[in-house]
């Protein structure tokens, strides 16, 4: 449970990490190629993540910090699938160091929630 522990506290200042530089790439889309509905959809699901893992850590029950988690786990998911059809339609750079890092804290923000998610089930 320790292990939990750790992971629960790791999740909320990465989230916050990628939410701001959710926001910085929802400015660049919006200025750069006025691509405002596919830079709102990426904010809504960049941002909903760390909403979640916020909200799961002021859970009142087991089940309702397991369901923050596996939201905040489906908003990265979502957030994923995002950027990489914003790399396939060649608004974003896949070769970019900060397209690159966003898609790999994406990985991360999947893992985490992932590994808590399994944990609690199993300790319910």
């Amino acid at each position: 449970m320790e292990n939990d522990s750790i992971h629960e506290n790791i999740v909320p200042g990465r989230s916050f990490r990628f939410f701001v530089r959710i926001v910085t790439l929802y400015k660049y889309l919006n200025e750069r190629y006025k691509a405002y509905s596919l830079a709102h959809q990426l904010l809504r699901s960049g941002t909903s993540i760390g909403a979640n893992v916020t909200e799961a850590q002021d859970a009142q029950s087991k089940k309702e910090f397991i369901s923050k988690i596996s939201i905040a786990l489906k908003e990265a998911k979502e957030t994923r699938y995002r950027l990489r059809l914003l790399i396939e339609t060649e608004f974003l750079g896949k070769r970019h160091q900060h397209v690159s890092t966003l898609l790999s804290d994406t990985e991360e923000l999947i893992k985490l929630p992932t590994s808590i998610t399994i944990t609690s089930k199993d300790s319910l």
